[in-house]
């Protein structure tokens, strides 16, 4: 039986009232987008119709999902709402903090000796609030949840970016920061503005050697990795449903890459497969009683251009294999023109590591499929000539592959299993050790998806290259970034030439899924009695002061801390990797803040101007020296800022260290929103060109702060060193509950002052 079924039915048992609501006052058929959005209003059954991307609606998520580095701040946060339990399914799942570097076992046991400490403080949070705890090994969180709590209909948050996974279930699952997790954890609405369509229609039917992960790598092409942003995609047509229904997962998940607020599919036999598959029949039985609300109405797919506000058509039966990258996931090359694009730019084509897995491609199929291809290793007498890893994505699976032999497979090719973790996709990988810095150019090749500059293994000269995991194979086997499968042969050890079968795999095991320990540990029912430990002199964790308000007269006389050139993701402003070990204490990690981040006045990484000294630095030394005067400061940045991960360090670290504005072109939205829930100015130039104005002894004053309101922009006034000022209008997209949040220093401090 399933995870909270009682909850899933109580969802369908009021869905379809909501939904012929909702398309009265709409007054037209409706998108599955719409029909999940509406029918998980905070009010109820629908009163009034909205207007994508302009209204802030009040919405019931079903559930919340928290990865354990994040975890660690969101929980600290909920510890300060003064609730006694979650009031919705919560669970927290332990798998940033396991770093890839010998194998599986090695790993996860050095894992919990290092980072005991924050498992066993996740675990007694999770004990005494009521939250579901996945321990270490158990799997990537995405993974875990399409195979456990995923629903056709539902709504979720999680503290991911990747929580859009579940879309391949058909929900609408939403990254966020864990200041919105604690929002609904405590039972609170939370506050979406309502989104914008994007149709996908899918012609055709994938075959051979193109996978559904070329689907999102030719989407990605085709929005950029900011086209999406405030947008849901939805998928359909004749491709879409032919498809699995964790391929479509893989395509939700990657829609993060292009700034999607979600993706999502309509209900098909595919989802009812994969959940009876995964000891669901329960889920199954009653999605198919709303079967109808579970995807858009006909006429929508009929005539998506009069339903969306953008429709894309990608034919699946002449799409090609992609490769993406290196430094950005929306460098689209066709795998038959890469040996080209190589040349042009002179990549270089040898690939030293193919690494597949994680929780985007980490499926039973997918590594089915890529089995099939390192079996023809030793069938066909060829050598692999690149490394090559796993990543299982749950113990279910990795338990699974292995009863199936896969696992032999792969170890019969030189390859390495790391733990069922994130692992080298969120940079938990020791592959330089403390030389990673210094790293030489190189090629990789992975099924991630991500390929920021050292993301996945800290070198900012490795470029790495997202494809398929059949593709990843393909390409470690042979060595070579421009090795087409499709044309070309290979030498084998007995000096013929031979060509790779087309890779052939499984939907779903034939035998069923397997495991013997899944992980999970449910909570006590009444926590009352767990105590929760935060030593007063621990390194890792560190419990929450709040935040003070930022007083007017601050915003009078700031300095510029940094001026970001061009590309500037969460990974840039608060790093993974090795820095991941002090999520869970603030002033620690804030040592990392915009670390990566280039300075447009020098084009170097962590180097400021100390106005105070006149000396350059660190960006947090610096920042540091500015809170010590108590002096604010201001960021200001290029277009889709913040892009990447929700993690809300990355508005949290600068909050804590007395950054009190960011002022960019554009921003990517859960940036945004971590912003101004942690009490900050998220605001953009309303004249683009005003960022060409900001120079390196810039002074700042926000001339009228006092009559901050929705729809009015700010008026800055920038002092240069010479005297001379410029004057810049600021636009922000805060409604009145937003600007209640800036006035008392952040959102948790509304939601403490409103419980008290």
């Amino acid at each position: 039986m399933a995870f909270d079924i009682d909850m899933i039915k109580g969802v369908y048992a009021s869905m379809g009232e909501r939904v012929d609501k909702a398309r009265e006052l709409v007054g037209k058929p409706l998108t599955l987008a719409e029909k999940i959005l509406y029918s998980h209003l905070w009010d109820g059954t629908p009163t009034n119709k909205f207007t994508r991307g302009k209204d802030y609606v009040d919405f019931a998520p079903d559930r919340v999902a928290c990865q354990d580095a994040t975890a660690q701040m969101a929980l600290l946060q909920f510890m300060h709402a003064g609730k006694p339990k979650v009031a919705v399914p919560t669970t927290v799942h332990c798998d940033h903090l396991i770093q890839a570097k010998v194998g599986a076992e090695a790993d996860l046991k050095r894992a919990n000796q290092t980072s005991n400490e924050v498992f066993d403080f996740l675990e007694s949070v999770s004990n005494k609030y009521g939250i579901g705890f996945w321990k270490p090994g158990a799997g990537i969180i995405h993974q875990v949840v399409l195979e456990n709590y995923a629903f056709p209909g539902g709504m979720m948050i999680g503290t991911d970016s990747h929580t859009v996974n579940a879309g391949g279930l058909g929900m609408v699952a939403i990254g966020v920061g864990g200041a919105d997790a604690v929002d609904v954890m405590s039972g609170m609405a939370w506050e979406l503005k309502f989104p914008k369509l994007i149709g996908v229609k899918l012609k055709g039917k994938l075959s051979g050697w193109t996978a559904p992960k070329d689907v999102i790598l030719k989407v990605a092409d085709i929005l950029t990795v900011k086209g999406g942003t405030g947008a849901i995609i939805e998928y359909f047509g004749e491709g879409a449903t032919s498809m699995s229904c964790t391929g479509k997962g893989t395509i939700c998940n990657m829609g993060a890459e292009v700034g999607a607020t979600t993706s999502t599919f309509g209900y098909d036999e595919s989802m009812d497969r994969y959940l009876r598959a995964t000891n669901r029949a329960d889920v199954a039985d009653a999605a198919l009683e709303v079967r109808e609300h579970l995807t858009a109405d006909p006429e929508v797919y009929a005539n998506p251009e009069q339903y969306f506000d953008q429709v894309i058509e990608i034919d699946l039966d002449i799409l090609e294999p992609h490769l993406n990258g290196p430094f950005t996931p929306d460098l689209a090359t066709p795998i038959s023109k890469m040996g080209e694009a190589a040349k042009a730019n002179d990549w270089p084509l040898n690939v030293e590591v193919g690494l597949i897995g994680s929780c985007t491609n980490s499926s039973y199929e997918d590594i089915s499929r890529a089995a099939s291809l390192a079996k023809q290793v030793a069938d066909k007498h060829l050598k692999t000539k690149s490394q090559f890893t796993i990543t299982p994505g749950s113990e279910q699976v990795r338990y699974t592959i292995e009863r199936d032999g896969f696992i032999d497979t792969f170890n019969n090719i030189g390859a390495t299993v790391f733990a069922n973790a994130c692992g080298p996709c969120i940079g938990m990988w020791d592959r330089y050790g403390d030389k990673a810095s210094d790293g030489p150019r190189n090629t990789i090749v992975h099924s991630f998806n991500r390929n920021f500059a050292k993301r996945a293994d800290g070198n900012p000269n490795t470029l790495a290259f997202v494809g398929s995991p059949e593709l990843v194979t393909a390409i470690a086997i042979a060595g070579r970034l421009d090795f087409n499968p499709m044309t070309d042969k290979l030498l084998n050890e007995d000096g013929e030439e031979v060509m790779l079968d087309e890779p052939r795999g499984y939907e779903l095991p034939p035998e069923g899924f397997a495991v013997e320990d899944a992980g999970y540990i449910a909570p006590k029912e009444d926590g009352s009695s767990v105590e929760v430990k935060v030593a007063p002199d621990s390194e890792r964790l560190q419990l929450l002061a709040p935040f003070e308000p930022i007083k007017p007269e601050s915003l009078k006389g700031m300095k510029l801390l940094i001026k970001a050139f061009g590309k500037c993701t969460t990974d840039h402003i608060s790093m993974a990797g090795p820095w991941l070990r002090f999520r869970g204490h603030l002033d620690n990690i804030a040592n990392n803040t915009l670390i990566g981040a280039v300075n447009a006045f020098n084009k170097k990484t962590n180097f400021v101007k100390n106005q105070l000294t006149g000396e350059y630095g660190g960006v947090p030394d610096t920042q540091r020296e500015y809170k010590k005067a108590g002096i604010k400061t201001i960021v200001v940045g290029d277009h889709n800022y913040g892009e990447g991960s929700s993690r809300e360090h990355a508005a949290m670290q600068p909050r804590h260290l007395g950054v009190a504005a960011v002022l960019v072109k554009s921003f990517a939205r859960i940036h945004e929103t971590n912003l101004k829930k942690q009490g900050m100015l998220a605001l953009t130039f309303a004249n683009e060109n005003d960022y060409d104005l900001i120079q390196e002894d810039d002074t700042f004053n926000f001339l009228d702060i006092d009559q901050f309101a929705p729809d009015k922009p700010l008026t800055i006034e920038v002092v240069h060193a010479d005297g001379s000022k410029d004057t810049i209008i600021a636009n922000h997209s805060y409604n009145n509950a937003q600007i209640a949040w800036f006035k008392e220093g952040s959102a948790l401090n509304l939601i403490k002052k409103e419980n008290a």
